[in-house]
């Protein structure tokens, strides 16, 4: 069996990891271009993990300027077998207040300037998204979320707007009608990506704000996400460390098949296939194409 390798992905507050030992930084490659920073590589409890703060040290990039690919790609290239997303987020439910975590299942992809797949012209390729995320890695958070006692809802829709501005409040109205839990700008296309990149994927969406739906609550701004990030930052930590403790040290295969989504997702003849655009899939996409 493979060894297990926990990657996490961390937003607006989380940009390091506390308890990670044997820390190194270390700058990965990747033929799709920049990530946001280098890895940071080591281990929790004995468990590899690598961890990447999503816009860049020091917050420098918006969520539509962030190179997802490349940060897939990375993870990926160095061994990463599940990826945990670690994002702030507002809420569209009186049930979900700052400071609550939501373990989302689905996502709304509203977003429209962003790179949204490694496959294209020359090599197409379409994979399942019906289940984004893997509910065996979901299980594991929730056991850790139970363990350090963090209030935490399971399941819930993440509806991932463009940005880099707030919601109307017209919009914020319709989102709450659709019935989304969240609202965030990072998570799309981090979760389709990851998939075709054959990674169990989990989101832990981290309650800041209530948008600018709810009457008897400030509307969203970033002096208020900033002072809840604080305390939901610490709390992401502990989790982290007890989700690696418990963490299985062979990877256990995805129940929805995240780990073999390329399978039969590849659609363009062997002949047909573009030479420069497989040299790049070679860490993505490298198990089906070679064999």
């Amino acid at each position: 069996m493979t060894k297990s390798f926990l990657g996490i992905i961390g937003g607006s507050g989380l940009y390091d990891l506390p308890g990670l030992e044997n820390k190194r930084e270390v700058k990965v490659p990747s033929p799709w271009g920049e990530p946001s920073s280098d890895v940071h590589l080591g281990e929790i409890s004995g468990l590899s993990v690598a961890f990447l703060p999503r816009h860049g040290e020091g917050h420098v990039q918006s969520p539509s300027s962030i190179n997802y690919r490349a940060n897939i790609d990375v993870l990926k290239r160095i061994g990463v077998t599940d990826l945990i997303s670690v994002s702030a987020c507002g809420s569209f439910k009186e049930e979900l207040p700052p400071g609550h975590f939501v373990l989302v299942d689905q996502f709304i992809d509203r977003t429209f300037a962003r790179e949204k797949s490694f496959f294209g012209e020359g090599c197409v390729a379409h994979v399942p998204m019906a289940d984004p995320v893997s509910p065996r890695l979901a299980d594991q958070i929730e056991a850790a979320a139970k363990a350090e006692g963090i209030a935490h809802t399971r399941g819930g829709t993440y509806l991932v707007m463009e940005g880099p501005q707030f919601s109307t409040r017209a919009e914020s109205y319709m989102y709450k009608a659709w019935g989304c839990s969240v609202i965030g700008m990072t998570n799309m296309p981090e979760a389709k990506l990851a998939r075709e990149a054959e990674l169990c994927y989990a989101t832990i969406a981290m309650v800041t704000d209530f948008d600018c739906w709810h009457e008897e609550h400030e509307d969203v701004d970033m002096t208020a996400i900033i002072r809840i990030m604080k305390d939901n930052s610490e709390k992401a930590s502990r989790l982290v460390a007890r989700i690696a403790a418990d963490f299985p040290r062979e990877h256990v295969p995805c129940p929805v098949g995240s780990d073999r989504a390329l399978e039969h997702a590849i659609v363009t003849s062997r002949d047909a296939r573009d030479p420069a655009l497989l040299t790049k899939l070679d860490a993505v996409a490298g198990r089906v194409l070679n064999k």
